[in-house]
């Protein structure tokens, strides 16, 4: 006979108690609640109930408290997915201890880190010192070589084909031309040249840029994978300063959307996040913070925060005040 259990229609044989049926269901050493056609059931009635054609049970049991990040609300960035929408890099630590310990803190799966040269020839101690992938090894981290300190597009597509074949044909970088070296903003034209060379190149490329919704659908058009913007100039730690730029630039976009560089504490990454932002990615917040590792921590959560507001919508601002409870039937 046909029966519907938790709203879906289920075979049962006939004449079968309420107890042959979860055990059949394979919940009969299990701690559940039955509801039958409307009525709870006590776990002692379970043999002396019976079950009918057409009737509706539902079998409910405890799960762990909160909500699970859904396969669904992962960062993807080029088709891989990620937990974390929290990107960090790797300058500016006092040693690669204090780094490591930091990264670790963070639960940032996506790791940036710049090309330089190697030791010079002639100071063999340097060559044996610890590398900074020995704390990022690529089997636990997507590394995300960067561009940093280029001011053209030749230099850019030159230093990111060098990281490839420092990383084995790894093709997911993090491109950024600089325009101006007190500032470090992005120029524009040449980060437009260089996208287009490099994703011509076979790399998946997200890109540093200015807040200009315009430069950010055009990197987008050229097939860049990642839009990132600045919320405030690289270093300052000013926070979110052009938040509706930000913003038409989320709206707009088709690709994740990160902010990159100005954020400063904890509270400015939960802003960049309640804003729509897929993710964020910084360094200094972390490494020039007194304590990095703890704040490492606190960014994490700032993130997750950040994001679950995002997901649940914020209460609409109002004017005036609106009482948390009824302002009728007083006992006075």
């Amino acid at each position: 006979m046909q029966i519907e259990v938790n709203g879906a229609p289920t075979q049962c044989a006939e004449h079968a108690t309420l107890a042959q049926l979860v055990s059949n269901l394979g919940y009969g050493d299990q701690r559940i609640a039955v509801e039958h056609n409307g009525q709870i059931v006590p776990r002692d009635r379970y043999e002396q109930t019976m079950i009918a054609p057409g009737d509706t049970l539902e079998i409910v049991q405890a799960i762990g408290g909160g909500q699970a990040i859904a396969e669904s609300d992962q960062l993807t960035i080029a088709g891989r997915k990620f937990e974390s929408r929290l990107l960090v890099g790797t300058g500016k630590y006092a040693n690669l201890d204090e780094a490591d310990a930091s990264i670790r803190a963070s639960g940032a799966e996506i790791v940036t880190l710049a090309i330089r040269r190697t030791p010079a020839l002639n100071d063999p101690e340097a060559a044996k010192k610890r590398n900074l992938l020995d704390i990022i090894p690529p089997e636990k981290y997507t590394l995300l070589p960067n561009t940093a300190g280029c001011y053209s597009a030749e230099d850019a597509v030159r230093t990111c084909r060098m990281a490839r074949e420092l990383l084995d044909g790894h093709n997911l970088v993090k491109l950024e031309v600089l325009g101006d070296k007190k500032t470090l903003y992005p120029d524009m034209s040449e980060t437009l040249v260089a996208a287009q060379q490099l994703v011509d190149d076979g790399f998946e490329v997200m890109v540093y840029t200015s807040d200009d919704p315009i430069a950010a659908r055009r990197l987008e058009d050229i097939g860049c994978v990642a839009i990132m913007p600045l919320a405030g100039p690289i270093g300052s730690g000013l926070g979110i300063q052009n938040r509706y730029n930000v913003i038409e630039i989320v709206e707009n976009a088709n690709v994740p959307v990160l902010v990159d560089a100005g954020v400063g504490t904890a509270s400015d990454a939960s802003i960049a996040m309640e804003m729509g932002c897929d993710g964020v990615l910084m360094n200094s917040a972390i490494a020039h913070a007194n304590k990095p590792i703890l704040m490492a921590q606190a960014m994490r959560h700032a993130v997750i925060a950040g994001r679950m507001a995002f997901l649940a919508g914020r209460m609409p601002r109002r004017r005036y005040a609106s009482a948390s409870s009824p302002m009728t039937d007083l006992p006075f």
